[in-house]
């Protein structure tokens, strides 16, 4: 596989192995499957399988839906909160942290078959037990973390079981088969957040949604889909993966418990689909929607060239002195703790006559006086990934 060093500026020029992969034949992969309700380890089990599938038929890239581990909270869409506690208490006992053990045997067969998978799942925190996060990580042909996306709002009834992300995760990464960023969900529909990762230089966009998401309204999530994918290819002139789950008639069941108006409202609801976009809006490789399976598109980076001669939005065909975006990329932290002066030795040894219980003074060099705020170290908020 390739190394970092085939990414990097030569001199004044881009080096061979990058040019190369413009003019190469790359496969995606883009799920159409369901998770295992509420069952984490299960689920993972499916993502090592599908994983592996999807590359045995020569898929580079993987994407998987919205949320897949081990579930999107579809319950809120037609039921009152009141009778939702189950499902609450059950989706955040499901829920991973990043890193973790659910997360690492991903990367091991991610690594183990050289393919770069980008994956939703449902992420928590030690900070609290009831705090989830509708995320989404991409893991790198070498198992590396390359990066870890928090959606910025969750939408609509979404906010009855997910917590607010932040923009850490809206970057661009590096991978084998090209410049990666991906949004979830209604985030497609978010032009700074999209245009964001358009000015990293992204070549490939993955959206993540949903089987079906239930309104009320005359709003239809598969009409919206095919409509965001195909601008944001068109105007940024990418390739969009586009990756939607498949809801089962069992897990219906379940949800709706035996009330034949919420079945009802599920089965009118229409469908999400997955499909490839190119960078003309043209649709590459079949659509899936009625059924459990993987779509799979050949793609070619070239063909995002010709395009930009005629719109680069993020080039020549705009005024960056007019307009001006500022994107803030720290994480959200529940709390931030001053650096003390004065600490109390809370490991002293209550059973010792002869401990020192006074408090500490500590002076600080002028390094350390620079350093005024230390941040909580946990690995569900110091998310440090590889990327450019």
């Amino acid at each position: 596989m390739l190394a970092a060093a085939d990414y990097v500026i030569v001199g004044s020029g881009i080096n061979e192995r990058r040019s190369s992969i413009m003019d190469e034949s790359c496969r995606v992969a883009a799920m159409h499957v369901s998770p295992i309700f509420l069952e984490t380890e299960k689920t993972v089990d499916k993502v090592c399988l599908l994983i592996a599938e999807a590359a045995e038929h020569g898929a580079k890239l993987i994407a998987f839906p919205e949320a897949f581990i081990p579930a999107f909270p579809l319950w809120s869409s037609i039921r009152a909160p009141i009778f939702n506690h189950d499902f609450f208490r059950r989706l955040a006992a499901s829920a991973v942290r990043v890193p973790g053990p659910e997360i690492r045997r991903i990367a091991q067969v991610a690594k183990r078959h050289e393919v770069t998978v980008s994956l939703g799942l449902n992420e928590g925190t030690v900070a609290s037990v009831g705090c989830i996060w509708n995320c989404n990580i991409i893991i790198g042909h070498d198992g590396r973390l390359l990066n870890h996306h928090r959606k910025i709002v969750p939408t609509y009834f979404e906010k009855m079981a997910w917590a607010n992300g932040d923009g850490a995760g809206l970057r661009v990464v590096e991978t084998p088969v090209g410049r990666l960023g991906m949004l979830i969900c209604g985030e497609n529909g978010n032009p700074l957040a999209r245009y964001t990762l358009m000015a990293q230089g992204e070549q490939i966009h993955i959206a993540s949604y949903p089987s079906l998401w239930p309104n009320g309204g005359d709003y239809s999530l598969p009409d919206a889909i095919r409509i965001r994918a195909s601008a944001h290819s068109v105007e940024a002139k990418v390739f969009t993966v586009v990756s939607s789950s498949f809801l089962t008639e069992d897990v219906k069941d379940l949800i709706c418990d035996g009330n034949k108006g919420l079945r009802d409202i599920i089965d009118r609801c229409p469908r999400t689909e997955s499909l490839v976009i190119g960078p003309n809006g043209e649709q590459k490789g079949p659509v899936l929607r009625d059924e459990e399976g993987i779509v799979y598109a050949d793609i070619k980076l070239a063909d995002c060239v010709l395009p930009k001669q005629f719109h680069d939005v993020v080039g020549y065909y705009n005024r960056f002195d007019i307009f001006k975006l500022t994107v803030d990329r720290s994480t959200n932290n529940p709390v931030v703790f001053e650096a003390p002066t004065n600490e109390r030795a809370l490991s002293a040894d209550l059973t010792n006559d002869d401990e020192d219980y006074s408090p500490r003074c500590t002076r600080r060099s002028s390094d350390r006086q620079q350093e005024t705020k230390l941040t909580l170290s946990s690995e569900s908020f110091s998310r440090s990934v590889s990327s450019n």
